[in-house]
Formats: structure tokens, C-alpha cells, sequence
């Protein structure tokens, strides 16, 4: 089974808790040319009424919300998931000192556990890659959702930083990375068949974005969070003279290309 979605791995390597994700955030919050942020741009696509019921899988941190809290209507009804204990704790902790109410579950998006036509939307943030058996999955949330109830889910193109694959490969082919040389099973690309499976309608809308990246330690710190090699103070100081010497070729600094964006799917 690839890292990418062996639960075992991503739990207990990868989700544990927030530390290695928010190095991984950090790259994009302190370095996007776009200035309009992704958990806005995200929340933007919620074209929900004022009173319902929300579930999110996969929540991680819980950042989704509290980059968006005076934004959230009184009325939304909305249940926090994740398949990581540690990651459900720190987004409870993160919102705990907001006004508005949230609802937080240990779920296995292939098992939810709620009853059929429950839910007016369901949001999956990038997650469903993650996920060993994605048409369970889907079929679940198809189960969960209201009749008229819509499906938000995001996720990444097949071209999505390969700048920095390469630039480890350059370094050193030796090391593997979560994210290196996988091909990913739910992504802008792929997505859209295996939605309308379950799903008569759906739209997608991509988040124009990159990087220009200058700091060598945010870049290093990236790539830490997603190995599962240790490396000594040695090897990461190597690491970051070599960033550095490759921002020295480009004019001090390391251009990523992104490709993300959101699907809506629902049913007519």
C-alpha cells in the first residue's frame, strides 16, 4: 500500500498531530504570490442557507473555521471529523474561545456514523486521497447527504509542486519523501469520474496560486515534515546550503507552480 493512504503510516508518521502539517502550511501562508487566502477562497464556495447541518472529514487543526469565524452564520449546525485523535484535539483547542458552537468526532470517512440524509453539505479539504477505499467513502457521504445536500471537496492537479520533488531528487534520489514519485488517486485531473458515480452534477474551480520561496529553512522544514527518514544536524544543514545555493541561481529565490482547487458535486 503507498503512504499516501496507509493509515497506519499517515496516523501515526504523518497525523499524529498538527506539526508536520503546519510546516507543510506554513510554505504556502508565508510565500503565495496569491494574497487572498486559501481557507477564504475555500469558504467563499459555501453557497449554503443561513440554518444547516455541516460535517467536514478530515479536518485536521480545525483551520478551515477559524480563519473564517466571523464569517460562519449563527444557524450552521457544524460536526468537526478527522481519523486522528491528536489532530480532532488540536482543532478542539484551536476553536475552543470562539462564539460559535462546534461538534468534534473521531470518524472513518469510509464509516461514518450518522444515519441516511443527514447533512445539508459535507467538506472534505484535501483528504480524499488519503483514503484506502475512496468510492466507500464517497458512497457514505452520498448516504449522509440531505437530498438536495452538496458535496465540497479539494484537492490537488497532477503537476502540484513538482519544483520541490526535483529539487530533492537533485540533492540526494536517495530520499523518500510521503509525496515523491506517487501517483495520486483523487486529484483535478481524475476527480470528476469517480464523483459522478455518485453524483449527477459537478463543477470545479481552480485556486490560482504559487510560491516564491525565500527562506532555505522553510523549504527544509517542508521537506522534514514529509520523510520518514531521520536526518542529523549535518545532513539538514547540507540540505539547506543546497537550497540556498540553488535560490543563489535564481535570483534568491525558488518558484513553485500550484494547482489546487475545489469541486462541488450534487445531485439535480
Amino acid at each position: 500500500m503507498s503512504k499516501l493512504n496507509d493509515p497506519d503510516y499517515l496516523l501515526n508518521e504523518q497525523y499524529q498531530n498538527a506539526k508536520k502539517l503546519n510546516a507543510r502550511i506554513r510554505l504556502h501562508v508565508e510565500f503565495s504570490i496569491n494574497k487572498y487566502g486559501w481557507c477564504l477562497w475555500v469558504f467563499d464556495h459555501f453557497n449554503l442557507p443561513k440554518i444547516c447541518r455541516i460535517l467536514e472529514l478530515g479536518c485536521g487543526p480545525g483551520d478551515l473555521w477559524l480563519e473564517n469565524i466571523s464569517r460562519i452564520p449563527a444557524g450552521w449546525e457544524i460536526t468537526l471529523s478527522d481519523f486522528s485523535p491528536g489532530m480532532i484535539e488540536q482543532a478542539r483547542q484551536n476553536l475552543a474561545n470562539q462564539s460559535h458552537p462546534f461538534k468534534f468526532e473521531i470518524i472513518d470517512a469510509q464509516s461514518i456514523p450518522y444515519e441516511d440524509r443527514q447533512f445539508d453539505a459535507v467538506i472534505a479539504n484535501h483528504f480524499l486521497y488519503h483514503v484506502p477505499d475512496r468510492r466507500k467513502s464517497l458512497s457514505e457521504i452520498h448516504r449522509v447527504l440531505k437530498e438536495n445536500g452538496k458535496f465540497f471537496c479539494s484537492t490537488i492537479g497532477e503537476t502540484h509542486m513538482q519544483e520541490l520533488p526535483a529539487l530533492i531528487e537533485k540533492f540526494d534520489p536517495e530520499i523518500e519523501t510521503v509525496f515523491k514519485s506517487e501517483t495520486y488517486p483523487f486529484t483535478l485531473e481524475n476527480a470528476k469520474p469517480q464523483l459522478r458515480e455518485w453524483f449527477s452534477k459537478t463543477e470545479v474551480d481552480r485556486y490560482p496560486d504559487d510560491l516564491e520561496i525565500t527562506d532555505a529553512d522553510a523549504i527544509v522544514d517542508y521537506i522534514l515534515s514529509s520523510i520518514s527518514m531521520s536526518m542529523d544536524n549535518n545532513r539538514r544543514e547540507a540540505l539547506k546550503r543546497f537550497m540556498e545555493q540553488e535560490m543563489a541561481l535564481n535570483g534568491r529565490v525558488i518558484f513553485v507552480k500550484k494547482d489546487s482547487g475545489i469541486f462541488k458535486a450534487w445531485n439535480l
